[in-house]
């Protein structure tokens, strides 16, 4: 599933695009993707005016004009493509140097489409229809049933060392399950989680409770680097992940433990190998040599 740096990746390829522009036909092609699609969702959609385009932990938000905001998840498989005429002036006055696919004919799994007034196509393509999509107030935004639960954004001003701190507080799960806690921070996922418990020098199996102040407080701005090199990186191509334009994300590219079971750790002067156990149902990477 997407985590945080492809979300915005996407959302960060959308926003030319699609912020400002009027949705001038929306198509949807069925009644439901994970679950049912709001009522008269093409009508509320069509003819709305996109005011912004925002990130909440792996949603994006899209706040219309008409004082309702679409929240969209990607799922397991979903994808948001881009497409139009290379040739536009306006698109590419909005997207320099970048190609503008033509619309490709309509697929299988094309289950929403955005006609824009500019003349771009917003495709959302989900083979597994894990993806989501719903309308809501804009005011009342905060309160929705899948956003009011959320910790605070880990690349915001509300994820410092006092709330980590406090939420480690006499916790005996263990850290990478307290990380992957959306109540304790939101958009963290199984691989950026693995690999800065690796650069922070902490075990995935350490009690959260048990990890010194000083710890934690450094595993804070790790988190934010990890994060933040990977946004500039597109992301991390797995599965099926593709950002907007359709390109891949490079991350993968430099993981230290995440997927290299088996391999040399990378520290300088470490002889131990990656290993992997399985926590929670999700596999976790590390090094025994280097985390404790």
């Amino acid at each position: 599933m997407p985590e945080l740096p492809e979300v915005e990746t996407v959302r960060r390829g959308l926003s030319p695009v699609m912020e400002g522009a009027v949705i001038a036909r929306a198509d949807v092609n069925r009644p439901d993707l994970r679950w049912p699609f709001p009522a008269r969702m093409a009508e509320r959609l069509t003819g709305a005016r996109i005011r912004q385009l925002r990130r909440r932990s792996k949603y994006i938000l899209a706040d219309l004009d008409t004082g309702e905001t679409l929240l969209i998840h990607l799922g397991m498989s979903g994808r948001m493509l881009i497409s139009g005429d290379s040739t536009d002036t306006e698109m590419a006055a909005k997207m320099p140097g970048r190609f503008v696919h033509a619309h490709p004919a309509p697929e299988k799994h094309d289950h929403v489409v955005f006609h824009m007034d500019n003349g771009t196509r917003i495709t959302f393509n989900d083979p597994r229809r894990f993806g989501a999509m719903d309308l809501m107030e804009t005011a009342t935004a905060e309160s929705h049933k899948l956003l009011a639960v959320l910790g605070p954004e880990p690349l915001g001003n509300d994820f410092h060392e006092e709330h980590l701190a406090g939420a480690f507080h006499k916790r005996m799960m263990p850290v990478k399950s307290a990380l992957l806690d959306q109540k304790i921070v939101s958009g963290l996922g199984n691989i950026y989680v693995c690999e800065a418990l690796f650069r922070a020098g902490i075990s995935p199996s350490r009690r959260a409770g048990r990890i010194s102040a000083q710890r934690v407080a450094a595993l804070v701005p790790i988190i934010r680097q990890v994060l933040s090199e990977a946004i500039d990186a597109g992301g991390s191509s797995l599965r099926d992940f593709r950002q907007a334009d359709g390109e891949l994300g490079y991350f993968q590219h430099t993981f230290d433990v995440y997927g290299r079971e088996g391999a040399p750790c990378r520290t300088n002067g470490c002889r131990g190998v990656i290993r992997r156990i399985v926590q929670s149902g999700r596999s976790s990477f590390y090094c025994a040599q280097c985390q404790r």
